[in-house]
């Protein structure tokens, strides 16, 4: 394996959520949740005199995203004819953009597992319409839906920067979540808003230049992604060291049996016959406007995790986790405005608040459709800070929360959880314990350290975990250090 480099290239195709579609008046809905062909108009089904026009916002969004990947604005841009013929493109050709697109050379850095920044470069962004869905039902037989037809449609394509399918990861993570940010695609991958191609292929350490690549088309999870990937790159590898050879294909992923599918061998640019679209004029992007967009622009991952760190002091990592998700981050920010200190509040989110979704198999975006609120978080953040409750009443808490909705004062005033840091109440606790455990206390006199946190943990279980961990360490060994003298 360590002969062989893999070269990868990623194509996304993201709709753009506006309320209709690219180039008709006619209504975008859910693909999945819609009754199919509910949504359909006479430009969406490709009958004959029917002229486009171009939705203005879907520019706009496309021209956004553009922006916010650091990409050229070339001054204008064209809409061509991608000619093909499948049951789903109705007209027998695409309306896309070819030879000039909206946006050009830009780039996304990514975090590598190691902590080092990687620059991964974008060739294009263009605009295009999307294709209806076929549902094969089996026997060869195919079901059509054209609700899809015509939805806006962005591509964007990166340069064969991604040298594994760790760092493809890394770079659909950060593309899925700017896209999430400027609110052009909410990235929902299971109902195909968002899609990933990954062109695929190897180099051996004696090569001088790229070899054969193939495409996995229609990838609908980051997960499947990355297992498409790594199989593909075994499967050249494999086929390459055996002495055969790797085709040009578009290939699929079965996800159920794990492996990919030869669909068909792959088409050349020229037999789509690409020329531009007679009833669409050029589009002009005038610097002025292109600065209007751009002062629209929200704040973006990394200038959020950049202020994250600079101005609430958070690790990079921490930052970098709060802000991987825009769900994650409005939610954080939420808890900050309820009064909870940064770096306590951080700590409850990546840590315990985490490990509750992975418990409950919740995903982290759904996080202000669960039980705890940003509101009652920011409580029992301030709860324990303040010494209320210690960080092991806390945990308890929370799951409390969860169970409940309820508050985290209501649950401390319920269930008696209020922490005990009475120093005389403790002082008298700890006597007992070591009148108790007169063999540990000896031993732990005589060299045997490790005993002291035996000791601790006698004193906390009496008080059922609800003594200040503080002040019982510190009246313990103010006692045993008495035994001594």
């Amino acid at each position: 394996m360590s002969e062989w480099t893999p070269i990868i290239g990623l194509e996304v195709h993201a709709e753009m959520l506006t309320r209709s579609k690219m180039f008709s008046a006619c209504p975008v809905v859910d693909s999945v949740e819609a009754a199919p062909n509910t949504a359909v108009d006479p430009l969406s089904l490709g009958m004959p005199g029917t002229l486009p026009v171009i939705n203005q916002l879907a520019m706009e969004y496309g021209l956004m995203v553009g922006l916010a990947l650091n990409c050229e604005i070339p001054p204008f841009n064209q809409f061509a004819r991608k000619s093909y013929f499948y049951p789903d493109l109705p007209k027998g050709y695409q309306i896309s953009q070819y030879q000039y697109p909206l946006a050009v050379n830009g780039y996304i850095d990514i975090t590598l597992e190691n902590g080092d920044i990687k620059r991964i470069g974008i060739t294009r962004a263009h605009m295009e319409e999307d294709t209806g869905k076929l549902t094969h039902v089996g026997h060869g037989a195919s079901l059509v839906d054209y609700n899809r037809a015509g939805v806006p449609l962005l591509e964007i394509v990166s340069e064969p920067d991604i040298r594994s399918s760790a760092e493809a990861e890394a770079y659909a993570r950060k593309l899925r979540a700017i896209l999430q940010y400027l609110g052009v695609n909410h990235g929902d991958m299971s109902k195909g808003i968002l899609r990933f191609e990954a062109n695929v292929s190897v180099m051996h350490k004696d090569d001088k230049g790229f070899r054969t690549r193939t495409e996995i088309k229609n990838l609908n999870s980051i997960r499947s992604m990355v297992r498409a990937i790594d199989y593909e790159i075994a499967r050249q590898i494999k086929l390459y060291e055996s002495g055969d050879t790797v085709k040009p294909a578009t290939l699929g992923w079965d996800e159920q049996n794990g492996k990919i599918l030869i669909q068909r061998y792959k088409e050349r640019a020229d037999e789509y016959r690409y020329f531009p679209e007679p009833d669409l004029p050029i589009v002009e992007m005038q610097p002025e406007y292109v600065e209007s967009v751009r002062q629209k622009l929200p704040e973006l991952p990394d200038a959020k995790k950049a202020r994250f760190m600079d101005v609430l002091g958070l690790s990079e990592y921490d930052a970098r986790q709060l802000v991987a998700e825009q769900a994650i981050a409005h939610f954080y920010e939420d808890v900050l405005a309820a009064g909870a200190d940064a770096k306590s509040a951080a700590n409850w989110i990546l840590v315990s608040l985490f490990s509750l979704f992975n418990k409950e198999g919740v995903d982290r975006e759904t996080v202000n459709d669960t039980p705890i609120s940003a509101a009652n978080l920011a409580e029992l953040v301030k709860l324990v800070d303040s010494g209320t409750i210690n960080k092991g009443t806390g945990e308890k808490v929370l799951s409390m929360m969860w169970q409940t909705g309820d508050s985290p004062q209501a649950i401390v005033e319920r269930e008696g959880l209020a922490q005990v840091s009475d120093e005389a109440v403790i002082g008298a606790e700890v006597d007992k314990v070591l009148a108790a455990n007169a063999g540990l206390v000896d031993r732990f006199l005589a060299g045997e350290q490790k005993l002291f946190g035996a000791l601790v943990g006698k004193v906390m279980g009496a008080f059922k975990g609800r003594a200040n961990a503080q002040v019982v360490n510190k009246i313990l060994q103010d006692k045993i250090n008495e035994r001594k003298s």
